[in-house]
């Protein structure tokens, strides 16, 4: 079971109502699909359950989905459209995905539907941010909150949620062997893209060396699985306040138009552009795009899971027709394959 969040490696908490469980207190889930996601409650981002440990929790879920609007039994319906719906069931708050298409659950996916209902929470954890950085300011590390007070109490909100870094590592500049060991969210707009790779489908990343300025013959080259999560936790950062409505549909039509998700990646990779020029459509294309990627993968060890079970299945079921089936037609087809009389 995944115990944090894929794009801001935020730990989940135990989920309320469902025991043994630790998803957060969000939950999206697709009782027709099978889907069980966390929902992040710091960068909103959806992190797909494991199939094992999922059917359960799916279960439990859609029994509180329709056991009623209020009480015990059920979950309280706050919002819905045709396809999906948002229940609160006591500390739990749920997104139904229904028969559904790309756009609309997109829209509750990376839009600003689930923000602006958080709206009343937003005050509290206002307030907590800001205390939260005087207390660091006055603390006596200054110095290395220089420009806190400065900032927009979103940023200074985005800031304790993320943190200063998008990677931290240790790589040694080819040129020049000046030594980096992190990338700073503030470099993020310069972080170059590169080639795809192919099997994750997301662009590689780098950055010119802060000493020699060499990209080519040094500089940071992270590679594919960084370069997946550094990706994804930056355009969780850019992205934090939530998206219009519009945008998303812009984003998901330009996916669209590639074909697919990872065609998308290497178009915008192919002429080795910063994330910093890329025009805020793409970025939002190339965000949805990372997570679908995650996903596509984390699937497709489900199908993998699913063939070795029908495999077993398989080989029980030829033991039980070869030696617990009456004696008949099928015995002498089978001896017959065996080659004996």
């Amino acid at each position: 079971m995944f115990t944090r969040c894929l794009s801001c490696d935020i730990p989940f908490s135990a989920t309320p109502i469902l025991e043994g469980y630790c998803l957060g207190d969000e939950v999206a889930f697709d009782p027709r699909r099978g889907r069980l996601w966390a929902i992040c409650r710091v960068c909103r981002r959806w992190t797909l359950a494991p199939l094992e440990e999922r059917w359960e929790a799916l279960e439990e879920l859609e029994c509180l989905a329709r056991g009623g609007t209020e009480g015990a039994d059920g979950a309280r319906l706050l919002s819905r459209t045709d396809n999906v719906a948002l229940f609160q069931a006591g500390p739990l708050r749920m997104v139904r995905v229904g028969p559904t298409d790309r756009r609309e659950e997109a829209w509750w996916r990376y839009g600003r539907r689930l923000q602006a209902l958080d709206a009343r929470d937003r005050p509290r954890s206002l307030g907590a941010s800001l205390a939260l950085a005087a207390a660091v300011v006055t603390g006596g590390l200054k110095a290395a909150v220089h420009g806190l007070p400065a900032m927009a109490p979103r940023e200074i909100d985005r800031w304790l949620r993320f943190g200063d870094y998008a990677w931290r590592g240790h790589r040694t500049c080819a040129g020049c062997g000046h030594v980096v060991r992190s990338l700073p969210f503030f470099d993020r707009k310069i972080l170059v893209l590169t080639p795809v790779d192919e099997p994750r489908g997301v662009p590689l990343l780098s950055r010119r060396c802060p000493r020699c300025k060499n990209l080519d013959g040094g500089g940071l080259h992270l590679d594919p699985r960084q370069s997946e999560r550094t990706l994804r936790r930056v355009l969780a950062y850019e992205h934090h306040a939530g998206l219009p409505e519009g945008r998303v549909r812009s984003a998901l039509a330009l996916i669209e138009q590639a074909g697919r998700p990872s065609a998308l990646a290497a178009t915008l990779a192919r002429f080795g552009r910063s994330i910093g020029d890329l025009p805020s459509t793409a970025a939002i294309a190339m965000d949805i795009a990372a997570n679908e990627g995650v996903e596509r993968r984390l699937l497709s060890l489900e199908v993998s899971v699913l063939q070795q079970y029908w495999r077993q299945e398989e080989e029980l079921a030829a033991i039980v027709d070869g030696e617990l089936t009456p004696s008949g037609p099928l015995d002498r087809i089978r001896l017959a394959a065996l080659g004996e009389p």
